[in-house]
């Protein structure tokens, strides 16, 4: 695992206190990390699975556009935020720079082991193409649904090893790393809604809200599902066999999908925000370099 080259805490002093769930002590911090100059990892990276690394080389395919929309949406909307909530945004933006950069290179690796990424990363284009002439809020809300999408999967990836078991090199520790600031970071689009929405009624700010996550889960799993039979298609494996093995990947073992659903429909209920459930604890289990002195989960 690679050690941390730069840990900058970009939080500042909070001249009042903290509304909402948010803790108070929560630090956002940027970890400069590089993963895979030095070797690159096999065709099937993880546990010479094709379906596992079909998966996650279709989701990272979409990083490097998507997490530039995340930044972009949640700048828009960051005017008369509270100095604090400033800082936190700061720190999302340099995390998720580190974050489009890393996936970037692991792109590039896939690519060099023989996967042709052109179309997802086209598909993924196209979409945005169509978020350009709407307003900026709802760009937010996207972004904030796909952000309860990334500390969903952040938590049960550093919760569960099953997920990176037998990953080559050092890519499970670059999914990792990303996992810790993703949970780092992920009440801070929910924040700049809270913001931007502050003189909207409790009924429209939910039902935005909740109209968004259920668009973006049905595109979201629609695509990466065809992302993945593509690549697995590239495998030469097609069929129903395939398919079948994709949704037990999913659903059964280790049931990425499955495991998340209880957090997905969090989101629905009145009075949610991604931090009723205080998580950094599973930060720690990531840094810690010795068992003794990780933090119960």
């Amino acid at each position: 695992m690679n050690t941390i080259n730069s840990a900058t805490r970009d939080l500042e002093p909070a001249s009042a206190p903290r509304k909402g769930p948010t803790p108070a002590d929560l630090s956002i911090t940027v970890r400069d990390e590089r993963f895979g100059r030095n070797a690159k990892p096999p065709r099937w990276w993880l546990n010479n699975d094709p379906v596992a690394t079909a998966w996650h080389n279709a989701l990272s395919a979409t990083f490097p556009r998507g997490e530039a929309f995340f930044i972009e949406a949640v700048k828009a909307n960051r005017e008369g935020a509270s100095p604090r909530l400033e800082a936190e945004i700061r720190a999302f933006v340099k995390q998720e720079i580190n974050h489009t950069r890393e996936h970037i290179a692991f792109n590039r690796a896939a690519t060099d082991a023989g996967y042709d990424l052109s179309r997802i990363d086209k598909r993924v284009e196209e979409m945005l193409a169509l978020t350009k002439d709407r307003p900026a809020i709802l760009n937010l809300a996207a972004t904030m649904a796909l952000e309860h999408y990334t500390a969903m999967m952040a938590h049960e990836f550093i919760a569960n090893p099953k997920h990176f078991a037998g990953a080559q090199g050092d890519s499970g520790d670059m999914w990792r790393w990303h996992a810790i600031e993703e949970i780092e970071h992920k009440g801070v689009a929910y924040d700049t809604w809270l913001h931007a929405t502050q003189h909207w009624s409790r009924w429209k700010r939910w039902k935005v809200k909740s109209l968004m996550m259920l668009v973006v889960t049905s595109r979201f799993f629609r695509n990466r599902v065809i992302d993945s039979l593509d690549l697995l298609a590239q495998d030469g494996l097609t069929g129903t066999k395939w398919k079948a093995r994709l949704a037990w990947y999913l659903l059964g073992n280790p049931g990425i999908v499955r495991r998340i659903l209880p957090a997905w429909l969090a989101y629905f209920l009145p009075g949610f925000h991604p931090w009723n459930h205080d998580d950094r604890a599973l930060i720690g289990k990531y840094e810690s370099d010795f068992p003794a002195a990780v933090m119960a989960a």
